[in-house]
């Protein structure tokens, strides 16, 4: 599973920092690091949704007070 950060000014702001910071301990924490991809980019051109955050191509809003709820919800159910 590859799993993007958008890090551009916008999502910066908004905690996409804590978001990619939080992703690594849950990922650690589970002892799944070799079952994703975990990866930075610049601006995906949708600033209005927060910290975007994309599995694979699908947009997720995700902020540092919802990441565990994300990770739980989005990625763990949906692992290859």
């Amino acid at each position: 599973m590859k799993i993007t950060i958008c890090i551009g000014s916008s999502c910066h702001v908004k905690g996409s920092r804590q978001v990619l910071e939080k992703l690594q301990a849950l990922i650690a924490e589970n002892n799944i690091g070799d079952k994703i991809e975990l990866s930075g980019t610049f601006c995906v051109g949708q600033c209005q949704k927060g910290v975007c955050v994309l599995i694979d191509e699908e947009v997720y809003s995700v902020s540092p007070e919802t990441v565990e709820e994300f990770f739980n919800n989005s990625v763990l159910p949906n692992l290859k």
